[in-house]
């Protein structure tokens, strides 16, 4: 399996009315339980429309996004499924459900990753 982000832009809804949001959730929502009933649902969520805070190597913090970043992240979900066909058609349904466009990313493998994650979750 593997693991693909999709996400939408900081804005990518704003053309919404916003008597139309509770709609848009419960689509959003039903998604989500399709996703995970289906196990591929890893991880989602909407980011808080805010300034994002720079953490450099050092530790010290500053604000951000840089000057030079046109887009933010708005939303996210990551699932895990046997090929990009596969996200490409959950960013479908979840494009539909919100009513904006969504990226498709291949996460990379990472082996040690998982192993931990395999056994934190005690497998």
């Amino acid at each position: 399996m593997t693991r693909y982000v999709i996400s939408f832009d900081d804005g990518a809804m704003d053309h919404i009315p916003e008597q139309d949001l509770p709609d848009v959730g419960r689509a959003a929502h039903a998604v989500i339980q399709e996703a995970m009933n289906a196990g591929v649902w890893v991880f989602g969520g909407g980011l808080q429309r805010q300034r994002a805070s720079v953490v450099a190597m050092d530790g010290s913090v500053t604000d951000g996004p840089y000057p030079e970043t046109k887009e933010v992240i708005g939303g996210l979900v990551v699932v895990d499924v046997a090929a990009r066909e596969e996200a490409l058609a959950w960013a479908a349904k979840i494009a539909a459900a919100c009513r904006c466009a969504q990226e498709v990313r291949e996460l990379m493998p990472d082996p040690e990753i998982d192993a931990m994650l395999r056994q934190a979750a005690g497998r």
